[in-house]
């Protein structure tokens, strides 16, 4: 049931970044760490899926933690985002919430995925 959730969630996280990265782009001339945030904030949801369809346990966790590390990351450039003015204080909260979630969906499929 989780793994379904965090597909969901991650796929429309992606599609948000997405928007974001067009909106960094065009209308505040941002080309580098929205294209950071671009590759990492879609590999979340690229490796959920690839996690979906693990050959073993070992691979589905190794997949569910590269998928963590991506969210990490994403939320380093959200971050810098913000704290460099590209971000309004609104859009970083909704993101930072969104990007939070998807931590600990993660965090705690990783955990017990490696306890099973």
């Amino acid at each position: 049931m989780r793994e379904s959730i965090i597909k969901e969630k991650s796929f429309k996280f992606a599609i948000r970044i997405v928007n974001l990265y067009k909106f960094l782009r065009e209308e505040k001339g941002e080309h580098i760490i929205s294209k950071q945030l671009m590759r990492s904030g879609t590999s979340i949801g690229a490796n959920v899926s690839e996690a979906d369809r693990a050959v073993s346990k070992k691979d589905f966790i190794n997949k569910s933690a590269i998928a963590l590390k991506e969210a990490n990351e994403s939320e380093y450039w959200i971050e810098l985002l913000h704290k460099t003015d590209y971000l309004s204080n609104e859009q970083y909260e909704s993101l930072k919430g969104d990007i939070a979630e998807l931590n600990k969906i993660l965090i705690a499929i990783v955990k017990r995925s490696s306890n099973d």
